[in-house]
């Protein structure tokens, strides 16, 4: 079986790939933590006056001469908004050894989630942040919605020749984009929250998206070789930052345990200020099974309704 990345590499058509992923995870899930699909039901019950006619199914009052109304499980549909961090820090590990980077990890999941949003006839959105909000559409649920938001997608796939580095202005674009939706919406992010450490706003982002009473999951995108772990040849290596091209030269060997420890650091306070927000906080790495972002979504779901 091909690994993850290999399946992605092999796959030239982000529409074909995520119906694959979403098939695939479907065709495994033997008892969804959630109840099905919104035009699913469980069973059926007799008519009553008042029902609405469009639930009566035709064909069972065909063989019954009786009137029975499908008894829908969930009739909720939801709004969901996809926020995608394309900072220049997302476009790491550049590509070697069938590896993707964090970008693309976070493009094919969420054009995954868009496929199962759309066969949940559930509204969605997607929204590119970096030092600005890039580009913001509000939930809808169409065939046409999601070709046009695959093919925005499809376009951060191929990282263009005069690329500009790009720095993360959360809070700007958190506040500009929590002025666009409906409150009780379901916000996912994909961010790998470089600047969460010496940005203060993040907390302020945080608190502002559930004051307007927003779900939120907070998938936080990783390398976990070599971002967690330092994980690097023991010889010296020039270290550039991708969002504002500073620079330093060391063996990363000497480093390893100090960065180690404040990389861990680093990611428990993301997860104790979410915790305090009851914002759901998932580590994500991008050798990780897609099917994982899909899994974390519906238990998510599953809680709402």
């Amino acid at each position: 079986m091909l690994s993850i990345n290999e399946q992605v590499h092999f796959s030239d058509n982000l529409d074909f790939f995520a119906k694959q992923v979403v098939e695939g995870f479907l065709t495994g899930l033997h008892k969804s933590p959630y109840h099905g699909f919104s035009v699913e039901f469980a069973e059926h019950r007799l008519y009553n006056q008042g029902d609405p006619i469009k639930h009566v199914d035709w064909k069972l009052f065909g063989r019954s001469d009786k009137l029975f109304v499908k008894k829908f499980e969930e009739e909720t549909n939801l709004r969901s908004f996809i926020l995608l961090d394309t900072s220049s820090s997302m476009y790491f590990p550049e590509h070697k050894n069938n590896q993707i980077s964090k970008l693309e990890f976070s493009i094919f999941s969420s054009a995954s989630l868009m496929n199962l949003f759309l066969k949940q006839r559930d509204g969605f959105g997607l929204t590119l942040y970096s030092e600005n909000l890039d580009f913001f559409t509000p939930a809808k649920c169409s065939k046409s919605h999601y070709n046009r938001l695959i093919a925005e997608l499809d376009k951060l796939l191929v990282k263009p020749n005069d690329f500009i580095p790009k720095a993360t202005n959360f809070h700007s674009s958190i506040s500009n984009f929590i002025e666009k939706i409906p409150q009780r919406s379901l916000v996912i992010i994909f961010s790998d929250m470089m600047n969460f450490d010496n940005d203060d706003s993040y907390v302020e982002s945080f608190q502002h998206l559930r004051h307007r009473k927003n779900e939120v999951l907070l998938f936080h995108v990783q390398d976990f070789n070599q971002e967690k772990l330092f994980n690097f040849s023991n010889r010296p290596h020039q270290f550039v930052d991708l969002e504002n091209n500073q620079e330093v030269k060391l063996n990363p060997i000497n480093f390893q345990e100090t960065y180690r420890n404040l990389y861990d650091s680093f990611q428990k306070k993301i997860e104790l200020e979410c915790n305090k927000y009851h914002i759901e906080y998932i580590p994500s790495f991008i050798n990780d099974s897609f099917s994982k972002v899909l899994s974390a979504y519906l238990i998510k779901r599953s809680k709402l309704f």
